[in-house]
């Protein structure tokens, strides 16, 4: 089992090698049995998926996942792989480690798994074209389905009140009166009346056209079976069982598996295993349906007890020494395109600005790692879809790399997690899970509104030493031509050297600061000792002689142009003064 790395930035492959082969061009593939992830297969399919994971659990006895933490159950969905019937040819050179791929064991705690590096189960088989998911049928049958219940050893004296035929049938006394010659000699004649039957048979002398191959035959274990029954069934009585070997019809013939399969059919069966292996439900489904289940698998061990067993082995063998068994490959050293490079482990300035940095007063929202939400890291790697600017460090990256998924659960995932029903808005809710279903990032921030990240925001923070050197080094610094083209770098060298020559000369004469705004405290103070009066409004009272007021809108002036056609202010903004016109 090992790692193929088809991507820079996706998870690892994970397949199984079936055998390694080596091209025209002389670089050498491997043949491989895929395995998927979750993250591979649809929703539905999870949810059987998790379904069959419950029903196993209560099943057995071992660690329920209700016993689990948070972090557990997400890191052990990252341990889970799906077996497929499907192969495929990958390059050697992109094999990037070994891991440890294991049939689920129902008697083992699930948190094995997570206490061992590169190690994942299965216990299901996925079907991609089919988009289906079975049951594997190498299952270990281990639990109260199938291990009987022992019952308690009875006490000396003590009768067993269980009624022996139905627990089992007698066929064979040890106890006869007879001895072991006279038992061997019986069956030496089981067998010379088996082989007489098959020179009779016309069918199986057509098998058998030797007297040696129907010797054979009739040495074997079904003929011995059927002579040391009838010997029980009569009573051990020679004479009675000689006789019912050849009845009036002819000699006994007792064929087994071996015998009444056909040429056509072994070759058959030799060619389902091949393909398929032990998996004897399909080998009878594609290739011997007229076979039953039973019959087939007491074909198999009978075939390899023989003669044709022993040969094809030594071809495999043959066969695989002229294979390749073993590829050096030399250690992956090639950097990643996903690496953010940086000078010279410094982060880079702007406009000069060197010396100081700006740090975030809660340390919270400079977290830099989206999975462990560490600050420091010998090496970053970008993640997730670029317009997000998201990032993990080398040890998340690792994780992510090999296990397909973060190490810490996503605000999204603790929702899903919690039983408790949320008020959320249910489309800011879908949205959130089909970007964790995706495998996009999502920001943990703890705010209960929406755990989307958006897009990344910066604040340019200016130093002192910038802001003077402004007003000092005009003549070199030129702000305008340097707005102008944005992309050309600022000599901050020579301005620092300039700044220095000019801080010599306006020592005695300090720079005034442009902000000269008082503090809160002194404007309260000054706003308790003189408060603010109320103007006084003089609202004229209707009368008789005294006609109401008349509120006229003037024309707008539009003669009030300057030299170039341009309006002011209040014309421009559609804010033309009001005047009032107040008759007598």
């Amino acid at each position: 089992y090992v790692y193929f790395e088809n991507s820079s930035s996706n998870p690892y492959l994970i397949r199984r090698i079936e055998e390694l082969n080596k091209t025209a061009s002389g670089n050498v593939e491997a043949k491989v049995v895929c395995f998927y992830r979750r993250r591979d297969i649809s929703n539905t399919l999870i949810m059987l998926a998790d379904k069959h994971a419950k029903e196993i659990e209560e099943e057995s006895e071992t660690t329920v996942e209700a016993d689990l933490t948070d972090k557990q159950k997400h890191q052990l969905k990252h341990r889970e792989l799906f077996l497929s019937r499907q192969y495929e040819s990958l390059p050697a050179t992109h094999i990037r480690g070994k891991c440890s791929v294991a049939l689920l064991n129902e008697t083992e705690s699930v948190l094995s798994y997570l206490d061992k590096e590169d190690t994942f189960f299965y216990s299901l088989v996925y079907d991609p074209s089919l988009k289906t998911l079975l049951a594997d049928k190498g299952e270990i049958r281990v639990g109260p389905r199938y291990q009987a219940d022992i019952p308690e050893m009875l006490l000396e004296g003590e009768s067993d009140e269980r009624e022996q035929s139905k627990l089992e049938i007698k066929v064979w006394d040890p106890n006869s009166p007879l001895t072991d010659r006279q038992i061997d000699q019986f069956l030496v004649v089981a067998r010379a009346v088996g082989t007489f039957a098959r020179a009779l048979d016309c069918s199986s002398s057509v098998r058998q056209p030797s007297l040696h191959m129907s010797a054979a035959a009739a040495s074997r274990d079904i003929t011995l079976f059927h002579a040391m029954d009838t010997l029980y069934r009569h009573s051990y009585d020679l004479s009675s069982a000689i006789s019912v070997l050849v009845p009036l019809g002819g000699p006994v013939l007792c064929r087994d598996e071996m015998e009444e399969w056909s040429a056509s059919e072994a070759s058959l069966f030799e060619e389902a295993l091949e393909k398929y292996g032990k998996d004897f439900n399909d080998i009878r489904q594609d290739f011997l349906p007229w076979k039953s289940l039973t019959s087939i698998i007491e074909y198999y061990y009978m075939w390899k007890t023989t003669d044709r067993y022993v040969q094809q082995k030594r071809l495999k063998a043959a066969e695989a020494e002229s294979k390749l068994k073993q590829v050096y490959i030399p250690t992956y050293s090639k950097p990643n395109p996903n690496q953010i490079s940086t000078s010279n482990g410094k982060p880079g300035t702007v406009n000069g600005a060197v010396g100081t940095t700006f740090q975030p007063q809660n340390p919270l929202l400079g977290r830099a790692c989206e999975s462990c939400y560490a600050t420091q890291s010998h090496q970053w790697y970008s993640w997730g879809p670029p317009n997000m600017q998201c990032r993990l460090c080398a040890i998340c990256w690792l994780y992510w790399k090999k296990y397909g998924g973060l190490k810490m659960p996503t605000q999204s995932e603790e929702d899903k997690l919690s039983s408790s029903p949320t008020t959320e808005d249910p489309r800011v809710r879908s949205h959130v899970s089909r970007q964790a279903m995706q495998g996009m990032p999502v920001r943990n921030t703890g705010s209960p509104k929406s755990a989307v990240k958006t897009r990344q925001a910066f604040f340019l923070h200016t130093t002192y030493f910038t802001k003077f050197a402004r007003q000092v080094c005009k003549n070199t610094l030129r702000l305008r031509q340097a707005a102008r083209r944005p992309f050309v770098a600022i000599n901050y060298a020579a301005i620092r050297a300039e700044y220095a020559d000019r801080h010599a000369e306006l020592s005695g004469s300090p720079l005034k600061s442009k902000n000269t705004r008082k503090p809160l405290a002194c404007i309260i103070g000054y706003l308790e000792i003189h408060p603010a009066k109320k103007p006084n409004v003089i609202r004229s009272t209707p009368s008789l002689q005294t006609p109401a007021t008349k509120r006229m809108l003037t024309t707008p002036n539009h003669t009030s142009l300057s030299i170039l056609g341009k309006r002011n202010y209040s014309h421009h903004n559609g804010l033309d003064e009001l005047t009032c016109c107040v008759s007598d």
